[in-house]
């Protein structure tokens, strides 16, 4: 048996491994699982190892089994040896070193996990070899023994839908590597008891990582939300709008994420990830929001993996050179710009350009529901990305993407429309330069990089949390400790407005009418509620004045 594998990866969104926090003991009374009690995990994958070292750690006698005669025992002796890089490396003492091994065993039979009151599977990502195991294993355990999957794909529900006792059946879906990543969604299937559930969860919780309630749906909470951060940089790319090094390159010092899409997808590999996609995508009954990416497909069918295989988006290996983004040489600043209207989320930009010593006007030529813009002595106007086509205006204008802070992001990136001229274009360029900025030139498209992805992801959000996937603090806390964005989406999205995220959305609709760029009706009812209270503000305001 092989253990599964969620679209996360080593390092990916972890960065360096930190030292592991110590493992709270639960208090009385608690509904986690008592340290005397056995856990048992079966697979000895990267996964299955990576749990029963959590187990373990936490104090726990662990037992491994698995499928294949020896896999266990040798599973036993790699752990052995990482707990010995742990004591080298200051984070743990011999003596909990040598208590944790004597703790652990190898079970040559599915029959020695009898006393388990736990028993995790991490095997191959097939329904019906899960189904098997389980029902096996139900034959053998207590009925007090509280059973969980870890599989990050497959219904939760199905898994345990042949089951005698299906109440308590639950998803605890880590992330890897099981010992450095602090999130685990619990997953409650169709008939998975509360009391199960919250067995799960607290059980999670004093092994010292932070467990999230979700509902069994397609991709749990972070491999459903986070598709859009894959799918747009993908569609980018494929419309031909920028190459990948410079899309990751606007994703991380533009939007503040960790890593790139196509460096991310790289350390994942592109297997893996194509794979989750198109199995959300299956799930979800091919609704368009979920498409697959045929780049991407055409990527694993030539067998470019990413760092596995030596060569994915960008080449790995000795000698194989650093990606690259399009970054525009030094350009002359403009003398001065012009403030026109509100420009709301641009206000800390405008302030990086007063700072910059470039004299700011502020006209009045504000347009009364209209966005505001910084104005060129050329008289081209730059607006922040609204999900049009900066063609469609009928005056040279440059789109500004998104970024998470215009104060402290270290790159721009602009999309100019076909009318405007490159003296026009060398200032906006020189402009940001002038604030700080390295400058990335796309090719005109609706939405840019940052900004058609972020409000995806907020719609994703706030949509999971209408349908009652999970509340909107377990999703945010989620995104950022399972795939560790800078916001969590559902924040980004109230920080920017349902009303932006639903204009971005709407205007991507339009230009794209498949209806992958649809608004929930989560949003819509959001950004109504938004306008709503907003006119009541305005009314008492009046009223006061």
């Amino acid at each position: 048996m092989t253990a599964n594998v969620s679209d996360s990866a080593p390092d990916a969104v972890s960065g360096s491994a930190p030292k592991p926090a110590p493992v709270p003991v639960p208090e009385p009374g608690t509904d986690a699982i008592d340290r005397s009690r056995t856990v048992a995990v079966v697979g000895t994958g990267t996964m299955g190892q990576g749990i029963a070292q959590v187990a373990l750690v936490a104090g726990h006698r662990v037992r491994l089994y698995d499928s294949a005669p020896g896999r266990a025992g040798e599973a036993v002796t790699a752990l052995a040896a990482r707990l010995d890089r742990l004591v080298e490396k200051g984070r743990m003492d011999r003596a909990e070193r040598d208590g944790a091994v004597a703790r652990l065993h190898a079970a040559a039979e599915l029959t020695e996990l009898a006393d388990a009151a736990l028993v995790v599977e991490a095997i191959v990502e097939h329904l019906p070899v899960k189904q098997q195991l389980f029902g096996e294993l139900e034959k053998i355990v207590g009925d007090d023994t509280l059973l969980a999957t870890n599989t990050s794909s497959l219904s939760v529900t199905a898994i345990a839908g042949g089951l005698r006792l299906p109440g308590r059946f639950v998803g605890l879906h880590f992330f890897n590597p099981a010992p450095l990543l602090p999130l685990v969604e619990v997953v409650s299937g169709f008939a998975t008891d509360e009391s199960a559930a919250t067995r799960a969860y607290e059980t999670a919780k004093s092994w010292g990582k932070t467990p999230v309630r979700c509902a069994d749906t397609p991709g749990f909470i972070v491999n459903r939300i986070a598709r859009p951060f894959y799918a747009e940089a993908l569609r980018v790319y494929e419309e031909g709008a920028a190459d990948p090094a410079t899309i990751d390159a606007v994703l991380r010092e533009c939007g503040g994420f960790r890593m790139g899409p196509f460096e991310l997808t790289d350390l994942i590999g592109q297997d893996v990830n194509e794979a989750v996609t198109r199995s959300v995508w299956e799930s979800f009954y091919q609704d368009p929001k979920f498409t697959p990416s045929l780049a991407q497909r055409r990527l694993v069918e030539s067998a470019r993996l990413g760092r596995k295989s030596g060569q994915g988006w960008y080449p790995y290996g000795d000698g194989a050179a650093a990606p690259e983004p399009h970054t525009a040489p030094p350009a002359e600043p403009p003398a001065h710009v012009t403030v026109q209207g509100d420009v709301e989320h641009m206000r800390d930009l405008v302030k990086r350009i007063e700072e910059a010593a470039i004299p700011v006007r502020f006209g009045d030529d504000a347009v009364p529901g209209y966005p505001g813009w910084i104005e060129l002595p050329s008289g081209t106007r730059l607006f922040l990305a609204d999900g049009t086509s900066a063609d469609d205006a009928e005056m040279p204008v440059i789109h500004i993407d998104l970024a998470l802070n215009f104060s402290t992001c270290e790159r721009i990136a602009l999309a100019p429309s076909a009318t405007v001229d490159d003296s026009a274009l060398q200032e906006a360029i020189g402009l940001f330069q002038a604030a700080g900025k390295a400058v990335s030139v796309i090719r005109d498209i609706p939405g840019m990089i940052v900004a058609r992805t972020v409000a995806m992801l907020a719609d994703f959000a706030f949509d999971a949390a209408a349908r009652s996937v999970a509340d909107g603090d377990d999703i945010d806390t989620a995104m950022r400790l399972g795939v560790n964005y800078p916001r969590g989406p559902l924040a980004w999205g109230e920080e920017l407005g349902a009303g932006w995220v639903l204009e971005m959305l709407s205007n991507l609709h339009e230009e794209y009418p498949t209806g992958r760029y649809a608004p929930s009706q989560a949003l819509l009812r959001r950004a109504a509620a938004e306008r709503v209270a907003a006119e009541a503000a305005a009314a008492a305001q009046e009223a006061t004045a």
